[in-house]
Formats: C-alpha cells, sequence, structure tokens
C-alpha cells in the first residue's frame, strides 16, 4: 500500500477497537495501516455478509487534538455517500408499490412538469441523467437549507439538456429532487422516513442520520481538513453542480449545515450505521430484520447511462444512486454485480449483491483530489481477499 502523497502529515496514532471476524483479518489490517500510516486520523469500518455483521471496527482519534479516541458511537460527515442512502429510501418505497421508478416524477410533484419537465421519470434523478446537475440561479449556503425555496427553483428550471440521453452528476440536486418525491408520496421529509422506516427497524437510528438531532452533536467528529479545495473549472455543467454554492469541510461544522437535512451529501453517521442500511441492497435485511425484496432491491443496479459524465468528465455507468464503474475503484474484481459511492473527503458506501456484502466507510480527515479514496480501496481490497481465502 502506497502512502497518500501531497497531503498534509498527520500523527498516526490510536488505537483500534471493534470486533472482526478471523474470516476478515485483511480488512483489519488495512484498517490499522490506513491509521498507523497517518492516512487517516480517526475512521471506522463495517461489513455485513448476509445480513450479518462481520467486521466493526474503529480507531484513531475523534479530532486533531490527538487527545479524544474516535468511539464506538462516533458519527462524522459523509458528503456524497448519503446519496445511496437517499436511494435506499426511494427503491424501499417502489419495492413497497408506493413509489413507480419508471413514472414521470410530476405524477408525485405536479409542479416539477413546469418547462418541458413532465416526461422526466423518477429512475432518470436516481440515474443523474435528469438534466438538472445544478441550479441554474446563483445560489446561497441559507437557500440551500431552505427546503421550499431550493425544490421549488429545480421544479421551475428548464432541463439543461435532452434528459434521458446521458448523464450529468447531481452533485447537490439530487437529494432535493429524490428529497421532495420521497415527501410528496410519504408526507415525510426523507430524514424522517429514513429513521422510522428503515434505520430504526434495524436497529441504527443512532448510527446514521440525514439532518442531526441536538441531541447527537456530542458526538460528530468534524472534518479534519487534508488538502486544499478542488476548484471550479470554467465548465458551466461542472461548475453549477460542484460549486453553486460552494461547500468546504469547515462549512460542515455548523449547526445550520448539520441540522439541514441535505440528501444529497448531508448524511452523519458511521460505518456500521452506513453498511447495515446498505446491506438491505446487498441482502434484504441485516441483524435478522429483512426490510426488502430480493427483487426490489436487485433494482439498484439497473443502469442507466454509460458513457463520458458531463459533470465528472470521465465514463460513468450510473445505475439507481450507485455508480458501476468499477475502474474508479480497482479493488473491485471483475464482474461482480456490485455499486458504489463515494463521498466526498473519502467515505464510501459499496455493495456486491453476488457476495450479498456491504461495506461502509466513514473517516473524519478530508482529503479530495487523487488519493481521496485510497483509503477505501485498501479496504475494498481486503475485503475481497479475505473472501477469495475463504472460498
Amino acid at each position: 500500500m502506497a502512502n497518500i502523497e501531497g497531503a498534509q502529515s498527520v500523527q498516526p496514532k490510536g488505537q483500534i477497537d471493534g470486533v472482526c471476524s478471523d474470516r476478515f483479518a485483511t480488512v483489519r489490517d488495512a484498517f490499522a495501516y490506513n491509521l498507523a500510516s497517518g492516512q487517516d486520523i480517526g475512521a471506522s469500518v463495517a461489513i455485513f455478509v448476509d445480513g450479518e455483521l462481520v467486521v466493526d471496527l474503529w480507531g484513531g482519534y475523534f479530532d486533531a487534538t490527538y487527545t479524544r479516541p474516535w468511539g464506538r458511537d462516533t458519527i462524522a460527515q459523509g458528503f456524497s455517500s448519503t446519496k445511496t442512502v437517499a436511494a435506499l429510501c426511494a427503491l424501499l418505497l417502489a419495492d413497497r408499490g408506493e413509489l413507480d421508478l419508471d413514472a414521470p416524477v410530476a405524477k408525485y410533484w405536479p409542479e416539477f412538469a413546469a418547462e418541458g419537465k413532465g416526461t422526466i421519470l423518477v429512475r432518470q434523478v436516481l440515474g443523474h441523467t435528469a438534466a438538472l446537475c445544478g441550479w441554474d440561479v446563483p445560489m446561497t449556503l441559507r437557500d440551500l437549507y431552505d427546503w421550499e425555496k431550493s425544490t421549488s427553483l429545480l421544479a421551475r428550471q428548464a432541463p439543461m439538456w435532452e434528459p434521458g440521453v446521458t448523464s450529468g452528476y447531481h452533485a447537490f440536486t439530487q437529494g432535493q429532487l429524490i428529497g421532495e418525491v420521497v415527501r410528496r408520496v410519504t408526507g415525510q421529509r426523507i430524514g424522517q422516513f429514513l429513521a422510522r422506516e428503515i434505520a430504526g427497524p434495524l436497529g441504527v437510528a443512532d448510527d446514521y442520520y440525514i439532518g442531526v438531532p441536538e441531541e447527537a452533536d456530542s458526538r460528530v467528529s468534524l472534518l479534519v481538513r487534508g488538502t486544499a479545495d478542488n476548484q471550479a473549472t470554467g465548465n458551466r455543467f461542472h461548475d453549477l453542480s460542484l460549486y453553486n454554492p460552494k461547500v468546504t469541510p469547515e462549512i460542515t461544522w455548523t449547526l445550520e449545515w448539520r441540522r439541514a437535512e441535505l440528501p444529497a451529501m448531508g448524511g452523519h453517521g458511521n460505518a456500521r450505521g452506513l453498511a447495515t442500511l446498505q446491506s438491505v441492497l446487498a441482502s434484504g435485511g441485516a441483524n435478522g430484520v429483512r426490510v426488502m425484496s430480493d427483487k426490489g432491491r436487485e433494482r439498484v443496479l439497473e443502469q442507466q447511462s454509460e458513457g463520458p459524465d458531463l459533470v465528472i468528465g470521465v465514463p460513468c455507468r450510473w445505475a439507481m444512486g450507485f455508480a458501476l464503474e468499477m475502474g474508479m475503484l480497482p479493488g473491485t474484481p471483475q464482474g461482480v454485480r456490485a455499486g458504489w459511492w463515494a463521498g466526498n473527503g473519502g467515505s464510501l458506501a459499496f455493495i456486491d449483491l453476488d457476495a450479498r456484502m456491504a461495506i461502509g466507510y466513514v473517516p473524519n480527515r478530508w482529503i479530495t483530489g487523487p488519493f481521496e479514496e485510497h483509503r477505501s480501496d485498501n479496504i475494498v481490497r481486503a475485503a475481497y481477499q479475505a473472501l477469495a481465502g475463504a472460498a
């Protein structure tokens, strides 16, 4: 494993706690390496196989003072790994027959039909092909936190290209779009729906939130900056998607950010919570609680696009809230029925429907750029080594 280059060095100390089956000792070793090498300050990793928890580890430090250990109940901001949780909410509603993924968004949200958007489908929102990759007016953080304003603006906005033809990563807007559909169908904000219908029944209501309650504030590990921000490029789609408004790690320290329910990037949790939720898609449930049918969960891997993404600028294969492009995560064997997405800074949600495996990874050291996913890729590679060794 190579050290991360070009990132501010940190103090490589901190113990590891939790449980790890002997079969997955390679994962414990990879996690320990991430901490001992200084790539992580504090982090957690969890893995479910067939709905059973086989890895639940946490270690390092809660913050850059290196005085408080990362605890079992520590949670951190995960940025875009939150999108996989929002997708889970939509897929569960579809499995229950309450949401038709092949129906127009306007069936549930009539105002959305404005400006020729009446034929945009729910699945196109999940697959980043709805052609609303960003707001076409300047947005402030306050605008982002204002649910009614941010969703109403999207409802009135015209598509930026022909919907359904190609993808353009909906960095902020996918959460508002999915979240408003969930609200129209259920009458609940997506954070409420997640807690009541999925996280609560699975026993992880305190391990993952979209919208952090006040009582959990003391458990939030603030992101520690490890590299400089990426910058706008002048590409209209890229800049509207990722920099309107601009969000930095320090912005996530604020209570306003923490309280806002931002289904595209505001999730706070630990790896246990994230992996438990993703186990619903990997195997149907977790901890003896079944949440979704096999037919329903397998829809997560239905491909929606393939080709250069207008925002990210590289070839992408998008499914329902998850990427299918495994070349971006080289620790994954070829040919597996798997999906994943990472969060800016380093978090990861990963599912393999063949191995019935779900992986969650949540660090507090915010690294962006070419080394962002080295830590999580170490974990994924180690997990597959463990599976191969047990075969």
